[in-house]
């Protein structure tokens, strides 16, 4: 039957939280009174796409306009008001106080259930000169017109990106693609904090190949402003930076504003509490988007994840349940996010090596390299993967990528599984599509789980993550040539092949650590040893690849 239950919802904020929450409340209840209140000119549009916008990539501004007005207003019967900003609402009369941005006049309006989807702000430093004209944050539309505008007319070729989150490195690229010249600037010794550092170093690698200058551990002291205009950055460490363009992406803040000043709960990560039907504490008043703090899928407890996937999500559930009462539960976030820089993409899910440290979590970590598909067709590209499991249930806790093509295809396969519980063996034993220009019969899923079965049923244990080799004897078994290239001054050198003839130069050696290029030869120089007496050798996973990574990037603190 036909839902003829009669209310009225008023929404507060649209884009990926108010506006999903918007349709699927029409959807589910054709006689609500439903009002949407955005206090920017748009109501829906593609946050995620604005680099590539300015970049020139999306050509076209319309595609990025997901929702237009009278979408909302002909399809689905949503009283919209752009340009419209709520600065009040009284829980105990239901009702909220809204300023029209146009002319500045203000009234009231009753609502029986209320969502919010106020998002959150961008994080600027207390700095004198950001009221200058070339200094920039970009958070939505207006933003980017401007940003493109501004670099259309002004001939800009020096450019200082400073934040090396997701938006900072889709930037950097976008704006070195224009021909523009790009410092960044990070605080943290890395860029993207979310990965492990060692991960972290293919991306800091690919972006100075690329032309980008990188000041990690760096911050901006004093913007220069001559006229209005910034022409140089100084920072911390000294360094000044001739620049045309400032663009600050240091993160954003939850718009929490509203929530506090009406008493609702705000969780213990600084977003607004929800129970997983978005309800706040006040059981009329729900919440979505950046704002929100989601249940985590792997801790216990809630985080915040400014992403527009949970959001579109949330929105869904809370619309649903405000006009009916009734829903799915949330499913639980595990940060799965994904980015191109360059010619590199990387991708994470679930809890890091270092995050799992911090939250004291039982865990083991390993690293595998393979190519995106069978290495005989051409055009393959390499990939990292590393893996983080609990080496008591097995259970798969996260993922990290970075390579070419392919990656996207693996961390949503490693999300799934984390997301329905899966094991390590579990991993092992997917039946995935394989054809050559796709993929390989093992796949780089299929080997991490081969790799942690190995390690857990002690066939062949992994020295991985952040363990070191302290106190044990190194053992390289790459070849002759690879071992003259480079090579740690305290390692014992028998080639793979050699081993079986040579293995007694090993005798007395009671704890052994094996390292080949990638960890795949020391796999099977591990299986040797262990069959010939040596019982305390371990892998090391990765090989010289990744602790090359390991040696160039600074341990996480925890």
């Amino acid at each position: 039957m036909p839902n003829s239950k009669e209310m009225t919802l008023v929404i507060v904020g649209g884009v990926a939280g108010g506006a999903s929450a918007a349709t699927r409340a029409r959807r589910c209840n054709e006689n609500a009174r439903i009002l949407l209140y955005e206090k920017d000119e748009h109501i829906s549009f593609a946050n995620c796409g604005l680099p590539y916008y300015i970049g020139g990539e999306i050509e076209d501004r319309e595609r990025l306009l997901v929702g237009k007005e009278d979408l909302f207003r002909d399809r689905f019967r949503v009283e919209v008001f752009s340009r419209h900003q709520v600065i009040s609402f009284d829980r105990e009369s239901h009702t909220i106080g809204i300023e029209n941005l146009e002319t500045g006049k203000t009234e009231s309006q009753a609502y029986d259930k209320l969502i919010l989807s106020p998002g959150a702000y961008p994080f600027v430093p207390p700095l004198e000169g950001l009221e200058s004209s070339n200094v920039f944050t970009l958070r939505n539309l207006r933003d980017a017109d401007r940003i493109k505008e501004h670099i259309q007319t002004r001939g800009i070729r020096n450019a200082v990106m400073v934040g090396a989150g997701f938006i900072g490195l889709e930037m950097v690229e976008q704006l070195q693609e224009l021909g523009i010249t790009v410092s960044l600037i990070e605080l943290a010794d890395q860029v993207l904090g979310p990965l492990d550092p060692e991960m972290a170093v293919t991306l800091e690698e690919d972006l100075a190949k690329n032309g980008v200058h990188l000041y990690l551990g760096d911050q901006v002291d004093s913007l220069n402003v001559s006229n209005r205009v910034v022409h140089s950055v100084s920072l911390r460490s000294g360094t000044e930076i001739q620049t045309d363009l400032v663009i600050f992406g240091i993160g954003v803040r939850p718009n929490t504003q509203l929530a506090v000043n009406s008493g609702l709960e705000i969780g213990p990560m600084g977003g607004i509490r929800v129970d997983p039907f978005m309800r706040t504490s006040d059981a009329d008043i729900y919440a979505v988007g950046d704002a929100v703090e989601y249940p985590h899928g792997l801790l216990d407890h809630p985080m915040r994840v400014a992403l527009g996937g949970p959001a579109n999500r949330a929105g869904r559930i809370a619309g649903e349940h405000a006009v009916t009462g009734d829903s799915v539960p949330f499913t639980p976030v595990l940060g799965t996010s994904i980015v191109r820089v360059f010619s590199k993409t990387v991708a994470m899910t679930g809890l890091s090596d270092k995050q799992a440290k911090k939250e004291e979590i039982s865990h083991k970590s390993l690293y595998i390299s393979a190519g995106d598909h069978a290495g005989y067709y051409p055009g393959s590209e390499e990939m990292i993967l590393k893996l983080t499991y609990d080496p008591t249930n097995r259970k798969v806790l996260g993922a990290q990528i970075v390579g070419g093509k392919g990656v996207d295809k693996r961390i949503d396969i490693l999300a799934t599984a984390i997301h329905f519980g899966g094991t390590v063996d579990d991993l092992a034993g997917l039946d995935l599509a394989y054809a050559p220009p796709y993929g390989s019969a093992k796949d780089p899923v299929h080997l991490a789980g081969f790799v942690a079965q190995n390690d857990l049923n002690g066939s062949s244990p992994v020295l991985g993550g952040a363990d070191d080799w302290e106190g044990r004897t190194l053992l390289d078994i790459r070849t002759d040539p690879e071992f003259d290239r480079e090579h740690l001054d305290e390692a014992i050198h028998i080639p793979l092949d050699d081993l079986r003839n040579r293995r007694e130069i090993l005798t007395g050696h009671d704890r052994i650590a094996v390292v080949c290029e990638s960890g795949k030869r020391g796999h099977v120089a591990t299986r040797i040893l262990k069959q010939s007496g040596f019982d305390d050798v371990l892998n090391v996973s990765g090989g010289m690849k990744v602790l090359r990574k390991k040696q160039k990037s600074r341990p996480a603190e925890v």
